[in-house]
């Protein structure tokens, strides 16, 4: 049986400037358009905290990188005291013998309030799953997930889980990618072990292990990559990864030259592009069931977002891809379907699903997408 698993909806509140945001219907390949500040990033990061928070460096270290619990409270813990949000996760299968589709429906809901010293704690913690008509609850007070603990095999919620433990990976497995430091003391230009090769991290630090990996276990994936890249960047010819002591950096060869050139000699707008093209064209087993791209445009040539583009929108077909933007040309290869738009009102993120129904005379006109928000027609402009 094939399956699928993706974020169907997810309502926030209170979180940063989400005072009370809700996306349904989000589809495989999703766009968040709007302008600076509108909160696109908010919601990017809120997933940021549920991987955190599900997984081994839990919610307490979030917090505390983030400037404490008081910052990620919609105007303060005074204004809003606490945070919550519902996920609604979906599965999808094809039955390779009837060849009939089947769908199961998981949530998870958390209530998060201010404690001191400038803490979050659980007020309240649930789930629920296909076969489930009433919430199943965690209790309250605790200060980190316990749908992560092992339930005993004579607890109550013993025949429960199946459905906690489907709910934790897929929440473990939306991750956030930006490639956005390039700098001197960037993860990109370090050495790096060799065998930390699994997935590529969100900051791509690991980016020379895991083509090392392609180059020996999957070449003609690896000569793919290097053929995108130099699709775009006319001098490129191909990766020179080669291990020292359990290290490798990231290093790739000039056509017509010999020499080979490290990340320190590699512009900004490149390494983001090795990056990127190396991520979306990874086996599947390699990746996330969510991918979540915060303005993955940043430093890029034209032709080159456009070719991004093309892989979210191929890649969407197997993962559910989230894009946080502000480039009308990454927006002009998706469809109004698969656009919100966000604003900002009265200090708070507000969204709004886009239909191409409502668009139909500005489209019948050949305006494309990219072109109808720069003229303001759907909004999230500054």
């Amino acid at each position: 049986m094939n399956k699928t698993t993706f974020i169907d909806q997810v309502r926030i509140q209170g979180f940063r400037s989400l005072a009370d945001v809700e996306l349904s219907e989000i589809p495989k390949a999703a766009v968040l358009i709007g302008a600076n500040g509108s909160g696109k990033s908010n919601f990017i990061r809120f997933f940021q905290m549920l991987n955190w928070m599900l997984g081994p460096r839990r919610l307490g270290e979030f917090v505390a990188m983030q400037g404490g619990a008081d910052d990620q409270l919609f105007g303060g813990s005074k204004r809003s005291p606490q945070l919550s949000a519902t996920v609604t996760m979906r599965t999808t299968a094809i039955d390779t013998v009837t060849m009939q589709p089947t769908e199961a429906q998981y949530d998870y809901h958390i209530s998060l309030a201010y404690a001191q010293p400038d803490r979050l704690i659980f007020a309240e913690e649930a789930f629920r799953g296909p076969t489930d008509e009433n919430w199943q609850y965690l209790g309250s007070g605790h200060t980190e997930a316990k749908i992560v603990d092992d339930i005993p095999p004579h607890a109550p919620l013993a025949n429960y889980r199946f459905t906690t433990q489907f709910i934790v990976n897929l929440l473990r497995n939306c991750s956030v990618y930006q490639f956005h430091d390039t700098s001197d003391a960037s993860n990109f230009k370090k050495r790096w072990d060799v065998e930390d090769n699994n997935h590529l991290l969100s900051h791509g630090g690991n980016l020379a292990a895991v083509l090392h990996r392609l180059e020996r276990e999957d070449i003609k994936r690896f000569e793919l990559i290097c053929k995108h890249i130099g699709r775009i960047l006319p001098g490129f010819d191909r990766f020179v990864i080669e291990e020292s002591y359990g290290k490798v950096l990231l290093r790739w060869k000039a056509r017509g030259m010999d020499k080979t050139f490290g990340a320190h000699l590699t512009s900004d707008g490149s390494l983001r592009f090795f990056a990127l093209v190396t991520l979306l064209n990874l086996p599947v087993e390699m990746l996330p069931d969510v991918l979540l791209l915060d303005e993955p445009e940043l430093g890029l040539h034209p032709a080159a977002i456009a070719l991004i583009g093309g892989m979210i929108k191929a890649l969407s077909k197997k993962r559910q891809i989230i894009v946080a933007t502000q480039s009308p040309l990454l927006v002009d290869l998706f469809d109004l379907d698969d656009i919100f738009v966000l604003d900002m009102e009265d200090g708070g993120t507000k969204p709004r699903k886009l239909t191409q129904q409502a668009y139909r005379v500005w489209l019948d006109e050949n305006f494309t997408s990219g072109e109808l928000w720069q003229k303001n027609l759907l909004g999230g402009r500054p």
